[in-house]
């Protein structure tokens, strides 16, 4: 069984969605179907497929999310210092083109969103920073073409 590796925040966040989808989705959806039943041929009865597609969904999400939960490896970022990148890093780069700054703190695969900062460490430029150092130069292949970063901050929060 492969461990996941995980912030404390990113299970807390996992912790929340199963907790929401198994004391408030799932009795919703049950409801809903028992409402739809009661409307007679369940053949051509839209209300009722539709319910039934979102408990599929929702027993789904549980299993899933109880699987990553089980497999969770929480990684303490409290703990860490210095000024080497490592997981949970939250790290301040420079684009070296553009003078752009962008802040992202690598997270594991199942917590990641770009949009608020949350970089895969499976990511191509997660990749390229684990191990670097504060003032060192990452260049990065993506689909977008070839970037090249400068480390400016490395914190541990």
């Amino acid at each position: 069984m492969q461990k996941i590796p995980m912030t404390a925040e990113g299970q807390a966040r996992l912790e929340a969605e199963k907790n929401r989808l198994h004391s408030e989705e799932r009795p919703a959806v049950i409801r809903a179907i028992a409402a739809a039943r009661e409307h007679g041929d369940l053949s051509e009865n839209a209300e009722y497929h539709a319910a039934r597609e979102r408990q599929s969904f929702i027993e789904g999400r549980l299993m899933e999310l109880k699987d990553i939960l089980g497999r969770a490896e929480v990684i303490d970022s409290s703990k860490l210092s210095g000024d080497v990148v490592r997981f949970s890093a939250t790290v301040l780069l420079v684009d070296e083109d553009t003078e752009e700054e962008t802040v992202y703190q690598i997270v594991g695969s199942h917590e990641s969103d770009i949009a608020e900062g949350r970089l895969s460490v499976t990511s191509p430029l997660a990749r390229a920073l684990i191990g670097k150092s504060l003032g060192d130069s990452v260049e990065v292949v993506t689909p977008g073409g070839s970037r090249a970063y400068e480390i400016v901050k490395v914190e541990y929060k």
